[in-house]
């Protein structure tokens, strides 16, 4: 009834466009539930209007989006859910017959939906969509709603890639030489890699036993990347002694593990004669000297730091051969002597 004029246009990605612009006129038509339904400032005043066409060329039953791509999943998880809203514009009830997942990995994707048996005109529902893929690679199906509307069966297409985590490590196991007890050694490394297609989420790194290990692993590792595990060996006992490296995370066969072992090596000090009985001695003399010999019957050098007696009355004198003194080693299988005087 008076002048309208359109200022801006906008189209979205159903095809519907969206209008805005000013009106004087108060025949201008509006539609339920409409934010305002007449004039409020008649001629020469206008009203500024937004104004929205839907596209009902093909359908007046619709779906949005019209695909859903999920991006790359750890085969074998579910993703989070992404959104289809079916709309009912047509001038009747939509009876909905089903609303299921078809085509090539449609097992692949998995829908739940609030919308019923039928829709109400202008109404519409929303149906939820995850992505679990079996399998490495592209993924691909549709979402596919067959109701009572001209243009059944209505679909949404859908794809995903699948990803995979594959952990090496390297060497798979780790042989530590003699050590000995309650000394550490040289570390050892271990690499782990991941040869898959998509992130290792490693949740926990640890050893068992004897063995202790540093590492430079994040907790994400990404594909096609690789840390390193340094590890080592402390033995508190003599004797072999196993225990394991373990890797927690996300791959298949976690946790993985590497096995360790090592020889714990200790000296062991026999002394021959156990006992010397120097008989009577006159007050003020020295007796003869009398040997003991020191033998390391263990499987690591010994390392003697003193030797004195217990007793002011019993002394040290140089043996004739192969004396044991202050700092002398003694290789395992190896004797020494230490010569004693009563006086």
């Amino acid at each position: 009834s008076d002048d309208d004029a359109g200022l801006a246009i906008a189209v979205d990605s159903s095809g519907s466009a969206y209008i805005a612009g000013g009106t004087a006129s108060s025949t201008f038509p509006v539609t339920t539930g409409a934010f305002q339904t007449s004039l409020k400032a008649p001629s020469p005043n206008t009203n500024g209007f937004v104004a929205k066409i839907s596209n009902f060329a093909s359908s007046s039953v619709s779906l949005f989006p019209v695909s859903l791509d999920f991006g790359s999943q750890l085969v074998g998880s579910a993703s989070s859910s992404k959104q289809v809203t079916l709309t009912n514009n047509s001038g009747s009830v939509l009876s909905i017959s089903s609303i299921s997942i078809t085509g090539a990995n449609s097992g692949d994707f998995a829908q739940s939906n609030n919308c019923g048996a039928s829709l109400a005109v202008s109404s519409n529902c929303a149906i939820n969509i995850t992505f679990t893929p079996t399998a490495a690679g592209s993924r691909t199906a549709s979402l596919t709603v067959t109701d009572s509307d001209a243009s059944s069966p209505q679909t949404v297409s859908l794809s995903g890639t699948g990803a995979t985590t594959t952990v090496t490590l390297s060497p798979a196991s780790l042989t530590f030489p003699n050590q000995t007890v309650n000394t550490t050694s040289t570390a050892q490394l271990v690499t782990l890699a991941n040869a898959g297609t998509s992130s290792l989420t490693i949740s926990g790194i640890t050893t068992s036993g004897d063995f202790g290990q540093t590492n430079n692993c994040p907790a994400s590792l990404a594909a096609a990347a690789s840390c390193t595990v340094n590890v080592t060996f402390t033995p508190t006992t003599a004797g072999t002694l196993t225990g394991t490296l373990s890797i927690s995370d996300d791959a298949a066969g976690s946790p993985q593990k590497v096995s360790l072992s090592g020889t714990g090596v200790a000296p062991v000090v026999q002394l021959s004669p156990s006992s010397l009985d120097f008989g009577l001695q006159a007050v003020g003399t020295t007796s003869p000297a009398q040997t003991v010999t020191l033998t390391n019957v263990g499987t690591s050098t010994l390392n003697i730091s003193s030797i004195a007696p217990s007793v002011g009355d019993f002394a040290l004198t140089a043996p004739q051969t192969n004396p044991c003194e202050d700092g002398t080693t003694v290789a395992p299988g190896g004797t020494c002597n230490i010569a004693v005087v009563f006086r």
